[in-house]
């Protein structure tokens, strides 16, 4: 396993600091597009975070103002056009095992999206626990526009969950830009952050988050993610398995102490 702490990503930025992850794409005289390699290399690095101890929560976020502007045209499309059958659904697995791993890392994501997010970048975003935007973010799930259907990388099962079905498929049929007041009003955006002030907003709610019981947060993303597929009852059921395993956590007799003593729990995620 590696060293996240101390991981130096070769296609992207990556750094750690105090249990936060911050990870951006850095192409932006490009509007920072995905290649093979970053695709690959970032489906790597949160199938790794489901091990780490030293990540408790990830942030994505903007370089030179825009989030990401999907893949590469020259790099990945391109290419695509002279790939055989077998090539192809080999690549399109691998774009969808990059959400596979956002949604299994076990870890919080929140997407800090500035500019563009179109594309594979919306679907990052779409991938991601929490998500804050610029006024002017512009978010756009535009395969249609590429000649493509808009059943990419998990799209047409995650995005109806979070806007509605009727609000997902004008998105997907028509690949347009949903900007960000109608992204907050729809639900995508929990909130609104000005571009000067939205990283450090984004690192305001991470060190929030990782000041939490991180052990529990893992239980959470986890139901979260796997109570899509239950009905009402088993969900419970599912919930009072995780809850009774928390239970028997030290964070949860250290809370107990703090109430007791009136005091603020500091936890330690075991």
């Amino acid at each position: 396993m590696k060293d996240l702490a101390q991981y130096q990503a070769q296609h992207f930025n990556w750094q750690v600091s105090e249990g936060i992850g911050y990870l951006s794409l850095n192409r932006p005289e490009r509007k920072n597009p995905l290649t093979f390699d970053s695709y690959a290399e970032m489906r790597d690095l949160f199938r790794e975070l489901h091990y780490s101890e030293a990540v408790d929560v990830v942030v994505i976020c903007a370089t030179g103002g825009n989030f990401c502007s999907g893949g590469d045209v020259h790099e990945i499309i391109g290419p695509l056009v002279n790939m055989d059958m077998k090539e192809l659904l080999k690549f399109t697995r691998m774009t969808g095992d990059l959400v596979k791993a956002m949604l299994a890392c076990g870890k919080p994501i929140i997407a800090a999206v500035e500019g563009v997010a179109v594309g594979a970048g919306a679907i990052m975003a779409m991938a991601s626990d929490m998500r804050i935007a610029t006024p002017d973010s512009k978010t756009a799930f535009l395969f249609t526009r590429v000649g493509l259907a808009g059943c990419d990388m998990g799209a047409c099962a995650v995005l109806p969950r979070i806007i509605g079905q009727s609000r997902a498929a004008d998105l997907l049929y028509t690949g347009r830009s949903m900007s960000g007041e109608e992204g907050e009003r729809w639900g995508f955006y929990s909130q609104l952050v000005e571009a000067d002030a939205i990283q450090a907003k984004a690192k305001e709610m991470a060190e929030r988050v990782a000041a939490g019981p991180n052990f529990a947060h893992m239980m959470t993303k986890t139901q979260l993610n796997h109570e899509w597929n239950m009905s009402i009852d088993q969900a419970i059921e599912a919930e009072a398995q995780a809850q009774a395993i928390c239970m028997q956590t030290q964070d949860f007799e250290r809370a107990y102490h703090a109430f007791v003593n009136k005091q603020r729990p500091e936890f330690a995620g075991d």
